[in-house]
């Protein structure tokens, strides 16, 4: 067997993808990657790159302009992509939650929404967050009222990513009383719609989700707008969750693994005390100890999504990740900055930027704290869950 299709748990096929990709951000992301991490949107012609070489459309059915792959391919995708401007990697989720939403949908609705944006021709936003509920999906008050083939949409989001850009919006939305699951059910709302009005939300870090607050002021939508059927949005919402938390974790990867890159090669170029910092203990020890938690960590989130290959259970493999590894990349990170002293802490660099970018993972799609409950009740069972 040779060096190349040695390495575990990849293909051939995987680790050619992970070339191209890498090659690609090399050549046409890195240039401007600094600059374009500081706006507060993701440049349109980035998105129609990365549509343009099947990237955002991996494991999607090739008729709405998909390619064949599988979840370890999305996942080293949005890897390496993220070693440019991590921000930019977060379009890899949205093909997934829109393909399996609208699977009871077929026919030109698939086409005039999943088509442009496997192409990357467009930008569809996931809000589900609301200013009163976060981790507590259950808990959203956002209405959507029947009136004949129409239904009366109510209500407010927050934290949307690329809620600024986007063109349409996966919303959540109360359909019946009460506080079941089955009361949520999740509709396509077109951003030009009457009554929808959407303000930046100016964050510290991930600068270029363009993260917007989102007002519902009695959205009147067709019933065709109506992703599956009542009461199924919960459901299909936590199973993206158990994907996209993975591709999260991969994000914050690439930016780890490219800072400490560039701390490497810093370390064998600054001099202190007659040679190379790289030399001296102190600085070569955190290099050594920041490859070993890139490396478990690495692995801790490639598993999940092999199991979702294989069609097993993942919530807590991924819900293990999910905590862990952002944690993990904010302290290589960290140590990255602390190895190239001013120069890494300075806005020139790209350090910074991207510690700020990864705490920001830290809360998305589920905080530290909601991921241990997750796996509490994988270990032990529901009868069994904190309060």
């Amino acid at each position: 067997m040779t060096e190349r299709t040695a390495e575990f748990g990849l293909s051939e096929a995987h680790l050619m993808l992970r070339d191209n990709v890498r090659q690609f951000v090399r050549r046409e992301l890195l240039a401007t990657a600094r600059k374009r991490a500081k706006q507060d949107f993701v440049e349109p012609w980035v998105v129609r790159r990365l549509g343009e070489m099947g990237l955002l459309g991996i494991n999607m059915p090739e008729e709405y302009g998909g390619q064949p792959g599988d979840s370890l391919s999305a996942g080293i995708a949005a890897e390496e992509v993220a070693r440019g401007n991590m921000s930019e990697s977060i379009l890899f989720t949205y093909p997934t939650l829109l393909h399996a939403a609208i699977k009871t949908n077929p026919g030109d609705f698939v086409h005039e929404w999943l088509t442009p944006v496997c192409r990357g021709e467009t930008i569809i936003a996931f809000g589900n967050t609301e200013p009163g509920c976060g981790s507590d999906a259950a808990a959203i008050e956002t209405k959507a009222v029947r009136e004949g083939d129409h239904y009366l949409i109510k209500g407010e989001k927050t934290a949307v990513t690329m809620g600024m850009q986007a063109k349409a919006f996966y919303i959540t939305a109360k359909t019946a009383t009460g506080r079941s699951p089955k009361t949520i059910t999740a509709f396509l709302v077109p951003a030009d719609m009457p009554g929808v009005v959407r303000s930046h939300i100016p964050y510290s870090g991930c600068k270029s989700y363009g993260s917007a607050s989102l007002i519902l002021d009695n959205v009147r939508l067709h019933e065709r707008y109506r992703l599956g059927q009542e009461g199924q949005a919960f459901y299909l919402a936590m199973e993206f969750f158990d994907f996209a938390r993975v591709i999260l974790c991969l994000m914050t990867l690439g930016a780890a693994a490219v800072s400490l890159e560039e701390a490497i090669e810093y370390a064998k170029q600054r001099r202190a005390f007659g040679q190379p910092i790289a030399r001296w203990e102190g600085v070569s020890f955190q290099l050594a100890e920041a490859a070993t938690l890139l490396e478990a960590a690495r692995m801790m989130s490639y598993r999940p999504l092999w199991l979702r290959d294989q069609g097993r259970r993942h919530s807590k493999e991924t819900a293990m990740a999910k905590w862990w590894v952002p944690q993990v990349a904010g302290r290589i990170i960290h140590h990255c900055i602390l190895v190239c002293g001013h120069t890494g802490y300075s806005e020139e660099f790209g350090l910074e930027q991207r510690l700020r970018d990864v705490v920001g993972h830290e809360l998305a799609d589920g905080t530290a704290q909601i991921q241990k409950v997750v796996i509490t009740r994988e270990l032990l069972g529901r009868d069994y869950l904190p309060y």
